[in-house]
């Protein structure tokens, strides 16, 4: 959205720049023209071509109001110009006409418009100004002054009026004003950038403090039942919202509110859930090995929900009581937005035959349906001990975490 506010008004500078710049050399070319034809007494060609281009300028200008296509109206204007002013330069002395430095003003304005057409117009009039001095001196030159020697001086001081002012007066006041209201745009949009960040870390504070606050409650809730299966029940529940509440509380500590890194998160998610399940003294190792992967919040919570259940289902199913074990967590990316999460352990495992689809397990169903929900596959890695899986899944795109994980 600010993207798009901001080139639109780098166009509507652009016109403006365009349109003024063309309007008013269109208004002096017409002026100067009719000077040279009645004060300088300059009767052949040069006048009349100073008032055809101020003419076919405005004509220009006008069609611009039909077609609006800013690149044909700049690109007519510039061959315009660039032809009237070879031609005058030509009929007034060549390489040592003053009027030499309105070539010049095509150039600047092709800068001022885009880089691109500026290098065009550059080596173009380059081109020229080489030519027109080849020709000068050489036994063919057709380089002519038209202007009677009186009006010579006075030509040449109006030639240099003319082009600094129109450079400088014309073209470097509105390229000023247009370049102070983007600047003033661009300030306004990181001003309105500034606050969004703003709301949206307040946002995920927010969202991470009623998280916790689910999770207490679901921890009071636990504390006055006594049939064990469903204190337990509560418990994964609680440590789901506090998976999900981690990677609220991540974004926004973050300067970046869009990814986290999720080693760190890896890591955190993995210590809490090992002192949740076993204790502080637990003979359980952790081994995470994850490089330096930054994942957006509709791919970190799935995948996190994920690891949540298969971490889990190894600290109360696999390895049993105080029994020495390991845990491994391998995360590595494999595409553009193609990931593999190796993730298992090393203790007693399950039968082959057990799946999703035939247990009552909700940790096992969980698993399968969020690896869905990132578009991934899952299989059983059996040629280790314990419960092993590879997880192949994908980045998921802003907005397509709406999915039921039903």
């Amino acid at each position: 959205m600010e993207k798009a506010i901001k080139h639109q008004h780098r166009i509507k500078d652009k016109v403006r720049l365009t349109l003024r710049v063309s309007y008013f050399g269109s208004i002096f070319s017409l002026i100067f023209g009719l000077v040279c034809l009645f004060f300088l007494d300059i009767y052949e060609l040069v006048p009349h071509i100073l008032i055809a281009f101020g003419a076919l300028s405005v004509i220009n200008n006008l069609a611009y109001t039909s077609h609006k296509n800013l690149t044909l109206t700049y690109n007519i204007l510039s061959v315009l110009g660039l032809a009237a002013a070879t031609a005058v330069t030509m009929l007034t002395g060549g390489i040592n006409s003053p009027f030499i430095f309105v070539l010049a003003i095509v150039v600047f304005a092709g800068y001022a418009t885009t880089r691109h057409y500026g290098k065009i117009y550059l080596y173009l009039t380059v081109l020229i100004i080489t030519l027109i001095f080849v020709q000068g001196i050489s036994d063919f030159s057709i380089t002519r002054n038209v202007v009677p020697p009186e009006s010579q001086n006075l030509f040449s001081f109006l030639s240099i009026v003319f082009s600094v002012y129109l450079l400088g007066g014309v073209l470097g006041k509105n390229l000023l004003k247009a370049h102070h209201n983007l600047y003033r745009t661009k300030m306004e949009i990181e001003e309105r950038i500034h606050e969004k960040d703003t709301l949206l870390k307040e946002v995920h504070h927010r969202v991470k403090n009623n998280l916790q606050t689910v999770s207490s409650l679901l921890s009071l809730q636990s504390r006055g039942i006594k049939d064990e299966k469903v204190k337990n029940l509560i418990k994964s529940s609680q440590n789901r919202v506090i998976s999900m509440a981690m990677v609220h509380e991540m974004l926004y500590m973050r300067e970046d509110l869009s990814k986290i890194d999720y080693k760190s998160y890896v890591e955190e998610l993995s210590e809490y859930l090992v002192k949740s399940v076993k204790g502080a003294d637990s003979n359980v190792k952790v081994n995470i090995n994850i490089p330096q992967i930054e994942l957006g919040i509709d791919t970190a919570i799935p995948l996190g929900l994920l690891i949540n259940e298969a971490l889990t289902n190894a600290l109360k199913y696999g390895i049993k009581g105080n029994d020495q074990g390991e845990i491994h967590i391998d995360l590595e990316k494999t595409g553009d937005k193609d990931y593999v999460l190796n993730i298992g352990d090393n203790g007693v495992g399950f039968s082959e035959e057990v799946n999703f689809k035939n247990t009552r397990s909700l940790g096992l169903k969980l698993i399968h349906n969020l690896t869905r929900q990132l578009k991934g596959t899952i299989i059983r890695d059996f040629s280790k001990k314990g419960t092993n899986y590879i997880v192949n899944f994908k980045e998921v795109a802003e907005n397509e975490f709406h999915q039921s994980i039903a």
